[in-house]
């Protein structure tokens, strides 16, 4: 079974979100990252200072099985893009909550939080497919 983090979001499309004051961390959950495969390549459509949309692609992870685009849960404008993922992709598949989060933003709307799910919804989501 896929490991899920209490005291974050998701989404249906398997994104997460951390909260850190008005700032949130995103990436893409345990299941995820195992339905990709081995991560071998990331590449961010956007960069820092650039504002990111609700619902917009952000950055599309290339694995030995596929390329998938990563969309935004949130708005917010990106402060920081995570290095150690694009010298070592692969940290996404060892640790995509911890050390393989892809972007932090500045928090536009928290409100856009009340339309993602819990930890609880998102196990639920999962036992259904």
């Amino acid at each position: 079974m896929s490991e899920i983090r209490e005291n974050y979001f998701y989404t249906k499309e398997h994104e997460w979100v951390k909260i850190d004051g008005d700032f949130a961390y995103l990436g893409i959950t345990d299941y995820a990252q195992n339905e990709l495969g081995e991560i071998v390549y990331v590449d961010y459509e956007k960069e820092v200072d650039e504002t990111l949309e609700l619902n917009e692609e952000f950055a599309t992870l290339e694995s030995t099985k596929s390329a998938s685009p990563i969309y935004a849960p949130i708005t917010g404008e990106i402060v920081e893009v995570n290095e150690k993922i694009e010298d070592d992709s692969e940290v996404i598949n060892e640790s995509p909550y911890d050390d393989g989060w892809i972007v932090k933003v500045k928090l536009s709307n928290k409100e856009e939080l009340d339309s993602l799910l819990n930890a609880k919804d998102y196990e639920a989501f999962l036992a259904t497919l």
